[in-house]
């Protein structure tokens, strides 16, 4: 497996970590995306984007169905905080829903700390209702990453 940058991210992927497309064409076109390639397809991606001063957010983060829980999530998770170290980020930030425990757990075990909770996010700037895991992803679970240059 070999993760770049791409021009061209997959949109299945882009679709299958966030449903809203005009949250998609908001952040889109302003991030830098790096893909896990393997044998010239992408199987998973994430999208960094330049959100404040000194500070970085991972806005979508994807990994193909049939390839996840085999360590693809974590080593874009790795990359996308080295490729914010070098670009000289001092904190690194990551959001997900509240039903999504998988994904949270992989970002703690990743060394992110949850900071905050957006309240009733999924409901106010979503179209419909998102069920995860049998339960309505309501609320923004934030977590962050202080990146010390190493």
């Amino acid at each position: 497996m070999e993760i770049r940058p791409t021009d061209t991210p997959s949109r299945e992927l882009l679709l299958l970590a966030d449903e809203s497309e005009a949250s998609i064409a908001d952040y889109a076109g302003r991030s830098h995306c790096h893909a896990a390639f393997e044998e010239g397809l992408i199987v998973g991606q994430y999208l960094l984007l330049h959100t404040r001063p000194f500070t970085a957010e991972i806005v979508n983060i994807a990994v193909a169905p049939d390839r996840q829980r085999q360590g693809i999530g974590t080593a874009l998770l790795r990359h996308a905080i080295q490729t914010a170290r070098k670009a000289g980020f001092r904190i690194l930030e990551i959001g997900t829903g509240d039903s999504g425990t998988g994904q949270i757990a992989l970002y703690e075990r990743c060394g992110f700390v949850r900071c905050g909770v957006d309240v009733d996010y999924f409901r106010k700037h979503y179209p419909a209702p998102i069920i995860e895991n049998g339960v309505e992803c309501r609320h923004m679970v934030r977590l962050r990453m202080e990146l010390l240059p190493k």
